[in-house]
């Protein structure tokens, strides 16, 4: 092997050299850790080395490797000119010619992402935020003073209970919108208020976040890709996983009981308890310093407010009650959109196919906007999740007339609709685990 080879295989390139042309055969083989390949605008890029100190984290962006990453790179990066800085150093290449070839429907979608820069539905609204901001601050603070002018009877107790869990809810949606480079053109200042917003405020890590959430985003309902369908502990979903975890033998959960056990061991638990074991866990096994500090200063914040109310006890129960609470709303809001949908293993869908079939949206109004956090946009928001999320609705017309064009399905529910077909979609998903358990298990006796 020459130096040249050697080096792209170790992810060092030597920029001085003539770019090699490739085929797609040659790229789909570059998919391991020791040697990874991806291509955008029909440039091959080494991304070998580079994904260890990707910004996005080492997953997201190795889930494209062997795969093109075009609409996926626009997608995530608000300052394309500025990224493509960095990756000159990685280029190894270009496709040849005769393979370059777009095929229409992603043509026809980066043709859409144009026309949506041409109406500037990137520009977020200053006071849309600003307004989501202090809505939340003021319930925060609320939170705590109708019990400390109140007292802690149970009015004030329960008023106080469900301004704290509107905050949770809320903060959560908006930290998504900072999380997403959505709010400000400069990204130092999504960051920050990343931080603020979900780390001093909510109480977690950005850097867990942005671990998990740009995965989902970057292959939404694919095993063994997206962290958010990971679920097989405890759930089976979709019409793939039950017949490879029953084929397997894999007998952990009475997955046929799943539509019942999943309000026992799903709302309820996903923040008080998994979310907080995953955080930490994070937060130790990363060294993730800074994001340890905020949550350090949210729970010194807490205890200094409730703890004079409460007590130490009750300050516990409170916090474990509306993290629970939370919980639930976060759980029905953000399962509505994806359980139901399609969860396959990645197949390399171009963007819009790979988005809608694991993508549904719910009905418009003020209540499912402001309760949703605009992300009954859900498809709208998975094809440009920069986009901020008060112009979602707009761009919504012209995405439904584009899947026509390609038959793609375009799926809008009631929200009611939307939360029965979570629970629908668990026991037909229980049913066929089950089904196919009987079937292997008798054969193999």
């Amino acid at each position: 092997m020459g130096k040249g080879a050697q080096g792209e295989a170790n992810g060092s390139v030597d920029v001085s050299r003539p770019l090699k042309e490739f085929t797609w055969d040659e790229v789909r083989e570059k998919t391991t850790k020791e040697c990874r390949w991806l291509v955008i605008d029909g440039e091959v890029y080494n991304i070998t080395s580079w994904a260890r100190r990707h910004p996005g984290g080492t997953k997201v962006i190795g889930h494209y490797a062997g795969q093109d990453a075009t609409d996926a790179f626009k997608a995530f990066h608000n300052d394309l000119n500025f990224v493509k800085k960095y990756m000159k150093a990685i280029h190894i290449g270009t496709l040849k010619e005769t393979q370059k070839e777009v095929k229409p429907i992603e043509e026809d979608f980066r043709q859409l992402r144009q026309t949506a820069e041409k109406m500037g539905l990137f520009k977020p609204s200053v006071l849309f935020f600003t307004l989501s901001m202090l809505h939340i601050l003021f319930l925060d603070w609320a939170a705590w003073a109708v019990m400390y002018y109140f007292g802690t009877g149970w009015v004030p107790y329960l008023l106080s209970l469900i301004f704290i869990t509107t905050v949770e809810a809320q903060v959560g949606y908006i930290q998504h919108d900072f999380g997403h480079l959505s709010v400000f053109k400069r990204s130092k200042w999504n960051h920050a208020l990343h931080y603020f917003s979900l780390g001093f405020i909510k109480g977690a890590s950005p850097a867990w976040w942005n671990h998990m959430h740009y995965q989902h985003h970057a292959k939404p309902n694919v095993m063994d890709k997206d962290p958010d369908v990971r679920l097989d502990a405890l759930f089976v979903v979709g019409e793939h996983m039950p017949v490879e975890v029953a084929k397997n033998r894999k007998k952990s959960m009475p997955y046929n009981w799943q539509n019942y056990y999943f309000f026992l061991l799903g709302p309820p638990l996903l923040f008080p308890v998994y979310f907080q074991i995953m955080l930490f866990k994070f937060i130790y096994s990363r060294k993730a310093y800074l994001d340890l500090l905020m949550v350090i200063i949210f729970f010194i914040k807490f205890f200094y407010l409730f703890v004079p109310l409460l007590g130490v006890g009750g300050s516990l129960i409170y916090y474990f009650s509306f993290r629970c609470l939370e919980s639930h709303w976060f759980t029905w809001v953000a399962q509505s959109n994806h359980i139901p949908m399609e969860i396959n293993h990645d197949e390399g869908l171009p963007w819009l196919q790979l988005q809608l079939q694991a993508t549904c949206n719910v009905s418009k109004s003020v209540f499912n906007d402001w309760f949703t956090g605009h992300l009954n946009f859900q498809i709208e928001h998975h094809l440009f999740p920069t986009m901020p999320r008060h112009n979602l609705y707009k761009i919504a017309p012209l995405v439904k007339s584009l899947c026509e064009k390609h038959n793609v399905s375009y799926v809008v529910k009631p929200l009611s609709t939307a939360f029965a077909d979570i629970v629908r979609s668990l026991k037909h998903s229980g049913e066929l685990w089950y089904s196919t358990y009987q079937a292997f298990h008798a054969s193999s006796s």
